[in-house]
């Protein structure tokens, strides 16, 4: 339910004054037609008080009724009969306050009609000024539910996204443990204790949205130790990054499907040593992400799977920032490239953003 007008502060002052200002000038032009001050004065106060009460009556009845567009009527109606009920109501007092037959009273008789044309400009001017306020703040609590609607379905799918991280990681992972159980279990051992401390580290931060890169590449080292006990000597890695750059935040686990994207299309299809490049630099208010491998058109074949990986990593980073230029693509002289633009944020910065929203 929206707040009453009277609730704004700014808006009771400027009533008050409102009314004040207009009882003043009641009382001018009262004198103006030689009314004596006690009789101008008690009918500019009963008229002004009697007119508010309605003014406020029909302000408060909006707030409870707002009538929609194809019933615009219902204001006319309500306010020409607030103003008959006004202009019955303050005539009736002034005639029980003083006698009947004198001059004042014959003036109450010949300003009737000015009277209440005054009386129903101001209740139909506050009838459209309340019907303005109120469907603005029906609007804004509209939007207001829209946005944290919103809001919690972007944060209820980044959650699957990231739940979904470590299913199709830890997939992955058994499968190459499977396989080195027949040949080298001491290799399946070590990856085994290697998968158990790379998941105990992420479940710790399972509920934080935001990494320092610092923490973001131990994970990854993590990772990519546990994918060398899998291809052994074959996967080489070339990590390249200034110490100024650590302390930048980015969204919790995001190069991990990147650079097994990476280790896909640049082990599977050959028997040689594969140098996966990663570096990190900070350009332009941003940070800027490339992971570089070999990739070859013509022995290259398509993967069947879950389909989770860049385009997961697409979808959290629109999701975060609502741009989609945050993730390209291209092949050059026989590399895949991928390059990660995350808009600067330093370590605490993220704190900071989530006080003042």
């Amino acid at each position: 339910m929206a707040n009453s007008i009277l609730s704004d502060k700014r808006l009771r002052y400027f009533f008050t004054g409102w009314w004040l200002l207009w009882m003043l000038l009641q009382y001018i032009m009262l004198r103006q037609l030689n009314i004596d001050e006690t009789h101008a004065i008690t009918d500019s106060i009963v008229s002004n008080v009697l007119l508010a009460f309605c003014c406020f009556f029909i302000s408060n009845n909006m707030k409870y009724y707002l009538p929609r567009q194809e019933k615009y009527w219902y204001i006319l109606v309500v306010s020409l009969t607030l103003s008959f009920l006004w202009m019955l109501a303050q005539q009736g007092a002034t005639w029980m306050i003083f006698k009947k037959g004198d001059a004042y009273t014959e003036v109450i008789r010949s300003t009737w009609a000015i009277r209440f044309g005054a009386g129903f400009l101001l209740i139909s001017s506050m009838s459209m000024f309340s019907l303005l306020w109120y469907s603005q703040q029906d609007q804004k609590e509209i939007n207001s539910r829209k946005t944290e609607a919103e809001k919690l379905a972007k944060e209820a799918e980044l959650f699957k996204l990231r739940q979904q991280l470590q299913p199709h990681f830890l997939f992955n992972s058994l499968n190459s443990i499977s396989a080195l159980t027949g040949f080298d279990p001491e290799k399946a051992r070590h990856m085994i204790q290697q998968l158990s401390e790379f998941l105990r580290g992420t479940l710790r931060k399972d509920e934080q949205q935001w990494n320092t890169l610092e923490e973001e590449l131990k994970y990854l080292q993590l990772y990519l130790d546990i994918e060398k006990v899998r291809f052994g000597h074959r996967l080489q890695t070339e990590i390249i990054y200034q110490d100024d750059v650590l302390r930048f935040k980015l969204p919790a686990l995001l190069l991990q499907p990147v650079v097994e994207n990476a280790i896909k299309f640049g082990l599977y299809d050959t028997i040689g040593n594969v140098v996966i490049k990663i570096s990190v630099i900070a350009e332009d208010g941003h940070l800027k992400i490339e992971v570089q491998n070999p990739f070859d058109a013509e022995t290259a074949q398509p993967f069947k799977g879950t389909g989770f990986g860049l385009s997961s990593v697409q979808r959290r980073l629109f999701l975060l920032f609502a741009r989609n230029d945050l993730l390209q693509t291209k092949k050059e002289n026989e590399h895949f490239m991928t390059k990660i633009l995350i808009p600067k944020i330093l370590d605490g910065d993220e704190n900071k953003k989530q006080k003042k929203s």
